[in-house]
């Protein structure tokens, strides 16, 4: 029914920047919640950023003033924008949808911040 691809991560140095994707396929994607994710070896998968379906935007701390998040109704994409990346930034990123009581997640990207 609902299908999440991110695409983006790269390898970057520090200070640098990457902008990840998430396309969505499926309907009611503008009704949803979106939210990007992350996990980094040894550790629990944390939320790094959300977007409502009202383009309410929740940031947590470690990437505030660095990291945005914004949504494309019309393209059904999501994006995470990542400037002056630091090596604690290191992880999987995941896209996640919520919608009602159901929650998708996509396969994941990763990103490696290192010299």
């Amino acid at each position: 029914q609902v299908q999440l691809v991110e695409t983006g991560g790269d390898l970057v140095q520090p200070g640098g920047s990457l902008r990840l994707s998430c396309a969505v396929s499926g309907s009611f994607f503008s009704a949803s919640d979106l939210n990007w994710y992350r996990q980094a070896p040894g550790k629990e998968r944390e939320l790094v950023a959300g977007i409502t379906s009202r383009y309410f935007t929740n940031y947590a701390d470690p990437v505030k003033g660095r990291f945005t998040i914004s949504r494309d109704n019309a393209k059904k994409t999501v994006y995470l924008e990542m400037n002056s990346l630091k090596p604690e930034d290191t992880a999987v990123y995941y896209c996640n949808l919520k919608l009602d009581f159901r929650a998708y997640w996509g396969q994941g990207t990763q990103v490696t911040v290192s010299s």
